[in-house]
């Protein structure tokens, strides 16, 4: 079996942690590199129900896309559930690892690249590039086509059935075809001003606020179909980055739904 070293080295080969965004948490959270990976579980977000799962299961390092810790804990006493998830790994020797903006951040292989993919989007390119990286493969969201223009509507409801998303919170159609899609999985709000300087027809993210649909301003569609929504099939992207490297062992997908929020 692997180390937990050897694993995280081949996803820094792809998502190195220089590619992160200063704020974030990427790397090894907790647990020691040099285990022995004896089950490895893929989730979204590593919480206290996941790491129940990966001790029920026998896996002792999760891969998760979101960091459980972004800021220093001054305290272990169980008070909210980051703490708790903390306490819950180091008790039971559970490795947490998250691999969250350098992943975003790479055209091959990233997280937004998976959602071009469920989209069918071809000519895909990042949107905004990392300048200091001086490499058009590295940077924030991507931008693409589709094979052939949709209706405005028509994307809409493809969108929805494609991304799995119980709702999508959308400025108005504007009466054209949709063919160029820019996206950026989680909080892309950020993008909207490169998107529209880019021409796309829809800008496709999650976590826009009220007034910000507003700087759509007849320019392009934004479609918000949720966080957890735009980035769910990045379990699916780091089952298969980790099945297709290492073949002695079987990586799960985890079978709890992180998502906090719900619709009715």
């Amino acid at each position: 079996m692997p180390t937990i070293k050897e694993i995280t080295d081949y996803l820094e080969s792809i998502a190195p942690t220089s590619y992160q965004e200063s704020y974030d948490n990427a790397g090894l959270i907790t647990g020691d590199p040099n285990w022995q990976v004896e089950g490895l579980l893929c989730t979204l977000d590593a919480i206290e129900e996941v790491i129940e799962e990966a001790i029920h299961k026998g896996c002792n390092l999760v891969v998760a896309h979101h960091p459980i810790v972004f800021k220093g804990l001054k305290r272990f006493n169980g008070r909210n559930y980051v703490e708790r998830t903390v306490i819950k790994a180091l008790k039971h020797d559970v490795a947490i690892y998250a691999i969250h903006t350098n992943l975003d951040n790479v055209l091959y292989k990233g997280v937004n690249g998976k959602i071009a993919e469920k989209l069918g989007l071809q000519n895909v390119s990042i949107l905004s590039p990392k300048a200091e990286v001086g490499n058009p493969e590295v940077g924030a969201g991507i931008i693409g086509e589709l094979p052939k223009p949709m209706g405005g509507a028509e994307f809409l409801l493809f969108l929805k059935k494609n991304m799995r998303t119980g709702c999508v919170r959308h400025t108005p159609l504007l009466g054209r075809p949709i063919k160029t899609v820019a996206l950026c999985g989680g909080s892309g709000s950020f993008l909207l001003p490169t998107a529209i300087a880019k021409k796309a027809d829809v800008y496709i993210t999650g976590d826009f606020k009220y007034h910000e649909f507003f700087d759509a301003d007849g320019h392009l569609v934004i479609a918000d179909i949720g966080h957890y929504e735009s980035e769910q099939f990045t379990i699916d992207l780091l089952h298969e980055i980790i099945s297709e490297k290492f073949t002695t062992f079987a990586p799960l997908k985890t079978n709890v739904n992180t998502n906090p929020v719900h619709y009715l």
